[in-house]
């Protein structure tokens, strides 16, 4: 598997192509908005229809993200369901699953503002987590070193008379936002408010996809990062 190695706050992360972020130091693979269970709640407040096994695609890469990182601790920085009470309306199979995934390891549920947390699936349940020098949340704060999701970012990438629009991971100075990793989540253009003007002018946009690759961040507008000062 082809992974992005870049250096967060004096830590090596690796970004993966399903958009999970891996710290292979501290064991930790760090997701954000699964929403499973979107195809479900839509469907039953007779929004737009989507494919069904959309719980089983998000399911089955984090299925193989574990496998090959071989995590033993497991963020999930919030809406990892839909709605308030989903986990208990998932088919049981689907459910299964999940239990299984999180056997044996350490699982950590950060509440998002769509949805508390999944009370009733085990693991334990967070406003926020600091691990070491990084703190995990679900929306940033403007506060440094904080890892967050929320707002599924995407770029694109003009190449070849081609435009592609991936979701990517955004990160500067101060801040590292994640992509959305649930199936038919969408996404926000990282060139666009509040993300534009939330990240640094030198922010990064790492593009997921089979070869996650960094570029600048297009329409980062925020203040620049402080340059160090040289010793007299």
């Amino acid at each position: 598997m082809n992974t992005h190695e870049f250096s967060f706050h004096g830590i090596a992360l690796r970004a993966l192509p399903s958009g999970a972020l891996f710290w292979p130091e501290a064991g930790l693979l760090t997701v954000s908005d699964l929403h499973l269970g979107k195809s479900a709640r839509l469907s039953a407040h007779g929004g737009a229809q989507l494919p069904p096994y959309e719980v089983r695609a998000t399911l089955e890469r984090l299925d193989a993200d574990l496998g090959f990182t071989g995590a033993t601790h497991v963020v999930c920085l919030g809406d990892s369901f839909d709605f308030p009470g989903l986990e208990s309306c998932l088919p049981e199979d689907d459910l299964l699953w999940l239990t299984r995934l999180q056997a044996g390891l350490r699982w950590t549920w950060i509440e998002g503002n769509h949805d508390p947390g999944p009370l009733t699936l085990g693991g334990e349940h967070r406003a926020e987590i600091t691990l070491g020098p990084l703190t995990f949340r679900h929306i940033a704060t403007g506060a440094v070193a904080e890892v967050s999701g929320h707002y599924h970012p995407k770029a694109r990438l003009r190449t070849k008379g081609t435009t592609l629009s991936r979701p990517c991971f955004l990160y500067d100075a101060d801040r590292l936002i994640l992509p959305a990793y649930g199936t038919y989540t969408g996404g926000l253009s990282c060139d666009r408010a509040p993300l534009s003007g939330l990240m640094a002018r030198d922010a990064r946009a790492i593009l997921t996809g089979p070869r996650p690759m960094a570029i600048p961040m297009p329409g980062a507008a925020g203040p620049p990062r402080p340059r160090a000062r040289r010793p007299a």
